[in-house]
């Protein structure tokens, strides 16, 4: 079975680094690519054409809101998961998923529940 392409977009190394091994970890996924904000993330996804984002929301020079609509409005079958702080982004997690997010995962990540959402896909 081939493994699932993830683009990760996420301005914080240690966020990455700890999604990334959860992933790594599953043997289903695959981490692809790392964008550090949602302008990049953009590019990203044109080129690689992962599976699945996992998109951070507040970042800087482009936000994930900003990524979600453009890369949905490309893409429309794009799947796309928004990573969440559990502290006060509640609103912006509801705007995400309007804009066609599927999901999000919040951190602290907790490795049964990341995979469990991604394979939901």
């Amino acid at each position: 079975m081939d493994k699932k392409k993830v683009l990760l977009v996420d301005d914080s190394t240690a966020v990455t680094k700890q999604l990334q091994k959860i992933l790594d970890d599953s043997g289903i996924f695959e981490v692809v690519g790392h964008a550090k904000n949602g302008a990049e993330g953009i590019q990203l996804y044109a080129s690689l054409k992962p599976d699945i984002v996992c998109m951070d929301l507040i970042m800087p020079v482009m936000d994930g809101l900003q990524a979600i609509r453009t890369i949905v409005s490309r893409d429309k079958g794009a799947k796309i998961v928004v990573i969440s702080s559990a502290a006060g982004v509640g609103e912006k997690t509801m705007e995400a998923l309007k804009f066609g997010a599927k999901n999000a995962i919040s951190k602290p990540f907790e490795q049964e529940k990341v995979i469990e959402i991604l394979k939901n896909l």
